[in-house]
C-alpha cells in the first residue's frame, strides 16, 4: 500500500483547485453524488444490453438517431427513435423493457412510430442542445439524460471505452437543461483532463487529482463503478482528500493539511 499512498500524495501536492469552500461537503451531498453516479453507470448498462437486443432484431435503417433511458422504480426502459422535423414529437420505434436482471431486455416494435410529447420528447432535445454546445477531445463520447429537480435534465458527455479493460475518466461535462429540453440552464466541466485506468489483480486502489472543485463528481462515482478490477478511487483536492468506495459510497477522509501532516510533507 506504501507505493500507492506515495505517488498519491506527488500527485495531490502538484494540484491547483479553482473552486474554494469553507467546509468540506456534508454526507447529504455526498450522497447525492453517489446517486447520481449510480444512476449514470445503471443508465449506461441500460443502454448497453437493450442496444443489443434491439440491434438482434435487425431495425430498419433511419428509424433510430437517438436512444434514451429511463429508470421508473427499479426498472429501466430504454426508446430507440428520433426526433420528427419540427422537433416537437419524439417519434418510438423500438423500445426495450428491462426484465428480471439488468442484462435482460424484451424488445417491442412500433410501427407505425409510437409518438412521444413527453419526457423522451425533452430529453432528446436536451441531449441535442447538449451536444452542440460541448466540445471534448478528439475521441469517442457517450451521452446520457437524468431527471433532474424542478423537472430538469441532466447531461453527461462522458469519452467511451474504446479499449478492453482500460476506463477513461476526465475531459467530461454536466449540463443543465430547461424542462422543455431547449436551454441549457448551467454547464459543470467535471473534469480537464482524460486519465486511463488499466489496472491489474493486484491493484488496490485507484487515484486522481481534482483540480476544478472541493468534491468529487457524478461521474468519479460512475468511473469507480464501471471499471475492472472492482477497486475504490482516491480523490485530493486542494483542501480534502475522499475515497469512493466500490459499490459508490463516497467518504471523505481528512482534510489536505492533515493528509500532508501525516505523510510528513511540508
Amino acid at each position: 500500500m506504501r507505493p500507492l499512498i506515495l505517488t498519491f500524495a506527488l500527485l495531490l501536492i502538484a494540484s491547483v483547485a479553482t473552486a474554494q469552500r469553507t467546509s468540506p461537503p456534508s454526507k447529504t451531498e455526498l450522497a447525492e453524488i453517489t446517486e447520481r453516479g449510480r444512476n449514470l453507470a445503471q443508465y449506461d448498462i441500460a443502454c448497453w444490453y437493450a442496444s443489443d437486443a434491439v440491434v438482434a432484431t435487425k431495425p430498419e435503417e433511419g428509424l433510430v438517431k437517438r436512444y434514451i433511458a429511463r429508470k421508473e422504480g427499479n426498472t429501466w426502459t430504454v426508446m430507440f427513435g428520433r426526433l420528427n422535423d419540427k422537433s416537437d414529437k419524439f417519434l418510438i420505434a423500438y423500445e426495450a423493457k428491462q426484465g428480471g436482471t439488468p442484462k435482460e431486455f424484451t424488445v417491442k416494435k412500433h410501427d407505425p412510430a409510437k409518438e412521444d410529447t413527453g419526457y423522451f420528447l425533452s430529453a432528446a432535445r436536451a441531449l441535442d442542445a447538449a451536444l452542440a454546445a460541448f466540445a471534448g477531445a478528439q475521441r469517442s463520447y457517450n451521452v446520457a439524460v437524468l431527471p433532474a429537480a424542478s423537472n430538469q435534465l441532466y447531461v453527461y458527455a462522458v469519452p467511451a471505452q474504446t479499449e478492453q479493460n482500460v476506463f477513461p475518466l476526465g475531459g467530461d461535462a454536466r449540463y443543465l437543461v430547461s424542462a422543455d429540453g431547449l436551454k441549457i440552464v448551467e454547464k459543470r466541466q467535471l473534469h480537464k483532463s482524460i486519465i486511463e485506468f488499466s489496472g491489474n489483480d493486484t491493484t488496490q486502489a485507484g487515484f486522481h487529482t481534482a483540480i476544478l472543485d472541493d468534491i468529487p463528481e457524478d461521474t468519479d462515482v460512475f468511473h469507480v463503478l464501471s471499471r475492472r478490477p472492482s477497486v475504490p478511487e482516491y480523490v485530493g483536492t486542494k483542501q480534502y482528500v475522499f475515497r469512493i468506495e466500490t459499490d459508490g459510497t463516497i467518504n471523505f477522509l481528512m482534510t489536505m493539511e492533515e493528509f500532508k501532516k501525516q505523510k510528513g510533507n511540508p
